[in-house]
Parts: structure tokens; C-alpha cells; sequence
């Protein structure tokens, strides 16, 4: 098939944000945008400049004044214009936005429901992890293989996810247990899953999660929470 005839998917970019001034140009300018049916910056009560730049880089942007990840990601699948794939990045610039290419390449050919950027798998991905995000990833991972039968390598937030697929798992969380509460789900439903890696760097500023000890321990009860919660329902 020649490339002016090649299938283009129909993608929905959700970005959440807060106080992204400094990285957030950069995430949207390094998207490839032909391919790209909307961008949508979630602006999760940022008090800097993130929704003025985002917009000045072609994004649309909507305001979540409800404070947490989830959130922001749940207001930004509101607002999507009936895509046939949303893929989640974030707004800090440590992921690699023009793999997403890659990243829905399985979705595209019909071989995954739901898609997970892995940075656990190339070695400079990994270390570019903090170590509590490095060892909180491995206690989360190795708790959903236990109780839920299913291996995956990371928690990371680069994900791609069909639409009709992310309807039907019906997301809720609005804070940490985000990520986790959709690769349980999506095992749960039955989802076609896959990992592929993906390249990491460290991001432009200081984590808002694992950036703190305080952020560090209340993100990890959250997820061990979230996974005993599914783990009884």
C-alpha cells in the first residue's frame, strides 16, 4: 500500500497538566500532528503560563479545576471528539511523543485493545526513573501479577487505549490509582493487551508525585489501595 493510501486512525492526544510553563510547548511541538485528529491539554489548575503556551501551540485546552491525575484525565476523555484511539502522555516531556506512532501501531492492525508504553524494558529508560518510582512500579506490577494473573513491567502513563474499549472499562479514579485502575480493568475485561518499550528521559522540572516524599507515599498507598479494592470486586 502506497503512503498516500495508508489507513490514518482517527487519535485523540489527552495531556494532563499542572504547571507544565517550562515542557509543555515542547510535548505538543514534538507530536506528529499530521496523524493527530485533536490535542487536548487538561489544565489541572495550573497558576502558570501551561494553558497559555498550550494553546499557542495549537492545543485545545480545558480546565479541570479538580486537583489529580485522574481527574484531569477523566475531563480530557469528556471533552474528545469521538476518536477511534486516545493516547494519554504527559505534560513533563519525559516521554518520547513522537513514538506514538508506534504505540498505536497495534491497536491500528487490529492486534491490542489497550497499549502501554513500558519504560522498565530499554536500560536508559529505566535509569532515567527515580528510584522510588523504579521500585514502586516493581511492587505495583509484581502485586497485579499475584492477584490478577497478568505480567505487566510498568505503570507508566504513555498508553494508548481504543475508544469503544476505554468506554467500556469506564474509568473513575481521580487521583494516583489512575494508571493502575486501567491495566486491572482492562485485564479484567478481557482487553487485548500489549507492552511495547519506549524511550524516557528525565522530565523538565520536579515530579509533582514522586518529586516529594510526602507525593511518593500517598501515590503508593493509593495504588497498593486500588489494587486490593479490584482485587475484591
Amino acid at each position: 500500500m502506497s503512503d498516500s493510501n495508508r489507513y490514518i486512525p482517527e487519535i485523540s492526544v489527552v495531556i494532563p497538566a499542572y504547571n507544565e510553563e517550562e515542557s509543555i510547548g515542547f510535548v505538543i511541538k514534538s507530536l506528529p500532528q499530521a496523524k493527530i485528529k485533536e490535542i487536548i491539554v487538561v489544565n489541572n489548575g495550573s497558576t502558570d503560563k501551561t494553558a497559555s503556551i498550550a494553546k499557542q501551540y495549537g492545543a485545545r485546552v480545558v480546565n479541570e479545576i479538580c486537583r489529580g491525575y485522574g481527574a484531569a484525565c477523566l475531563k480530557g476523555i469528556s471533552k474528545v471528539n469521538d476518536p477511534e484511539i486516545v493516547v494519554f502522555v504527559d505534560g513533563d516531556f519525559s516521554d518520547y511523543p513522537e513514538e506514538i506512532e508506534i504505540l498505536v501501531k497495534p491497536i491500528v492492525e487490529n492486534r491490542a485493545d489497550f497499549v502501554l508504553g513500558s519504560r522498565m524494558i530499554f536500560s536508559e529508560s529505566r535509569a532515567a526513573l527515580l528510584p522510588q518510582a523504579r521500585y514502586g512500579n516493581l511492587l505495583a506490577v509484581f502485586l497485579i501479577r499475584l492477584f490478577f494473573r497478568y505480567k505487566f513491567t510498568d505503570l507508566g502513563p504513555f498508553r494508548a487505549i481504543r475508544y469503544q474499549s476505554l468506554k467500556e472499562i469506564s474509568m473513575t479514579d481521580k487521583n494516583f490509582g489512575w494508571t493502575v485502575e486501567m491495566q486491572i480493568k482492562a485485564v479484567k475485561h478481557g482487553l487485548k493487551i500489549m507492552e511495547i518499550p519506549v524511550h524516557y528521559r528525565k522530565r523538565i522540572g520536579v515530579s509533582k508525585i514522586t518529586g516529594t516524599i510526602s507525593g511518593t507515599f500517598k501515590a503508593g498507598i493509593k495504588i497498593i489501595f486500588t489494587i486490593f479494592k479490584f482485587l475484591l470486586t
